[in-house]
């Protein structure tokens, strides 16, 4: 709202420089590259989200995404024994499902990858049978390294730290949202590795986990992985690993298994999060760069602009003394217009005062600035400053 005002009560801001962001937020810092409300930001992608499942269908995945298993011969190929990774599956097809068949081990995917998203869905046996952890049980493995449980558990208690949808060995779920046996149950799973640095831990990596819609683990720290009965220790996880899926002795299925690689975090080189002050200013000179490599294409007040604009991400002396000269030939130009034309320059001369403005508050040009002092001057006579 705050910006429609703005462009409303502001006819300058409508031109196209402006609509671009620039002169608008508070500026780059040593940590964020970009200035708040960026243009010059990348925008996300466009893709076609996902649908939901029902009990009688799985939903469909989103369009980037990577499908593990749809329910086809063609996605079971996908996997294969964890004992032997030359070996098939010995996990079965079923009425579009894929069982854990008696005494068939672990599976695996073939595919190996890092941070995700991740969906899938499982079923207990409709027949509930024992209890506890022998009731429905199996597990989810990101990168084969750390358990999410799957555990009838309706109806069904157990260890906390063992719960359907805990961080086995870690974290409870902060809830019980489960369907009963013989139901599809739906997790919805954010993971992201442990990240370290010469042997130091920089990031502990963390679990998110939705089950059936509900937030069960909110950005859970690994803490190495946990186990059986063993307390784990945060320790160094590869760059990439497969899904497995436990054979913990019950015929759980599983449908409609699919994932989204994640970007990279800002400690590991990417841009998701706070970037470090050496990675912010590569960034930054970057930014500059596409914004001169923009006004070299440009003219006139178009390019003048573009090259201020620059300077709030670099300071560049060329760049400088450059848009420099075009402020005071814009200047010489404003002042020789006849007075009956003069309100035409309104938007002109503000637009020139508030980019100047905002450079020296962000101390990208120096100051005083004549240029600048000349076009308040002439918006204060004209009243503009009201």
């Amino acid at each position: 709202m705050k910006l429609i005002l703005t462009c409303a009560l502001t006819p300058l801001l409508l031109t196209s420089v402006f609509a671009d962001g620039a002169f608008y937020g508070d500026p780059p810092d040593a940590t964020h590259p970009w200035t708040i409300h960026d243009m010059n930001r990348p925008q996300p992608p466009v893709i076609k989200g996902a649908t939901a499942s029902t009990q009688e269908k799985p939903g469909q995945p989103p369009s980037d995404a990577i499908v593990l298993f749809d329910g086809t011969e063609a996605s079971l190929a996908k996997w294969c024994s964890d004992a032997d990774v030359n070996q098939p599956t010995k996990w079965v097809l079923h009425d579009g499902a894929f069982e854990c068949a008696p005494k068939s081990g672990y599976t695996r995917t073939k595919e190996e990858w890092g941070d995700c998203q991740l969906h899938i869905e499982w079923s207990a046996p409709a027949k509930a049978e024992g209890s506890s952890q022998g009731r429905g049980n199996s597990g989810i493995f990101p990168m084969g390294q750390v358990e999410v449980q799957v555990l009838d558990n309706y109806n069904n208690p157990t260890y906390p730290d063992g719960f359907a949808a805990s961080v086995y060995g870690i974290n409870p779920p902060m809830a019980n949202p489960l369907n009963p046996p013989g139901q599809w149950q739906v997790y919805d799973i954010i993971f992201r590795r442990p990240l370290f640095k010469d042997g130091k831990e920089i990031d502990p990596g963390y679990l998110t986990v939705f089950s059936n819609g509900v937030l069960v683990q909110d950005h859970t720290a690994i803490e190495g992985g946990g186990g059986h009965r063993a307390r784990s220790k945060s320790h160094p996880f590869p760059e990439k690993g497969p899904l497995k899926l436990q054979d913990h002795g019950n015929p759980v299925r599983y449908r409609n298994i699919w994932f989204r690689p994640l970007p990279a975090r800002a400690a590991e080189g990417g841009e998701i999060g706070q970037l470090s002050p050496e990675a912010t200013a590569a960034k930054r000179k970057e930014i500059a760069k596409s914004i001169r490599d923009k006004a070299a294409k440009l003219e006139g007040r178009e390019k003048m602009l573009h090259l201020m604009e620059s300077l709030c991400y670099e300071s560049d002396p060329a760049t400088a003394k450059a848009a420099e000269e075009m402020n005071v030939a814009a200047l010489a130009a404003i002042t020789k217009t006849p007075a009956a034309e003069m309100e035409s320059k309104k938007g002109e001369v503000k637009q020139l005062a508030d980019a100047l403005n905002y450079l020296i508050n962000a101390k990208a040009i120096p100051a005083p600035n004549a240029t600048k002092d000349a076009l308040d001057k002439i918006i204060k006579e004209k009243g503009w400053d009201k």
